[in-house]
């Protein structure tokens, strides 16, 4: 069992993509099993999960949040009238910007969450808000301002889809070898971010205002024996 004394890593997506090779997407964002990036189909588990929680339809303008290199991101185009897709990393929205861009509708912007959600000023004009496998990396009391600031400010938005977040309650399914400490289970900066319960998830949500169902991906996803998403309803 790991020595809970022992200190751990601190981890930056941005950092870790520019170690990568410019068209290795996947591995840009760590959407991988043991270092291989994943197979098409988990790309489409997900996918499919995404437009099914938020109920795409062609007129949805679609607000992505941790957006990542927009991999992922592009894949949704098709199935929303306008996209924004916003990530704090320069480095990763440039590489979306370079690849998967398509002016006028489908954009990418670099800007951390809150101030994105605290200054955008036609806030009306969006329908969904996304965030798959970044909500972790906020801590609890911006995580809460940006589910609170979106349900004040953003009053057309009726849904927000947050996807493949890690559940404290089956942490040990993962770690198998013994649990890390508490103080790095709730850890924003780990590689894996903040393990949170589904209690804690509806804590926050419905501070903030929502109604929250959880759902399971499929038993073929590689993370589905510990993770799980959270659709966020008014």
């Amino acid at each position: 069992m790991p020595d809970k004394n022992q200190s751990y890593k601190k981890f930056s997506y941005d950092a870790h993509a520019r170690t990568c090779a410019p068209d290795d997407f996947l591995g840009q964002t760590r959407r991988t099993v043991q270092g291989v990036p994943v197979s098409e189909d988990q790309i489409q588990m997900i996918i499919a999960a995404i437009k099914s929680g938020l109920e795409l339809a062609p007129a949805d303008v679609l607000l992505e949040l941790a957006c990542g290199n927009g991999y992922l991101s592009r894949l949704l185009f098709g199935y929303c009238q306008d996209y924004l897709g916003t990530d704090i990393s320069e480095y990763l929205v440039s590489v979306a910007k370079k690849n998967f861009e398509a002016l006028p509708h489908y954009q990418f912007l670099m800007s951390g969450a809150t101030e994105y959600i605290n200054l955008e000023p036609r806030p009306e004009r969006f329908t969904k808000v996304l965030c798959y496998a970044g909500f972790q990396y906020f801590p609890d009391e911006q995580a809460y301002g940006i589910l609170k600031a979106i349900f004040e400010r953003f009053r057309n938005v009726r849904t927000i889809f947050i996807g493949n977040i890690p559940d404290r309650d089956r942490a040990a399914n993962f770690y198998k070898t013994g649990l890390p400490s508490e103080e790095e289970l709730s850890d924003s900066n780990t590689s894996i971010g903040i393990w949170r319960s589904m209690a804690g998830v509806e804590r926050l949500a419905v501070g903030a205002g929502w109604q929250v169902q959880f759902s399971f991906m499929p038993a073929e996803f590689n993370g589905s024996h510990y993770r799980y998403d959270a659709l966020l309803r008014r």
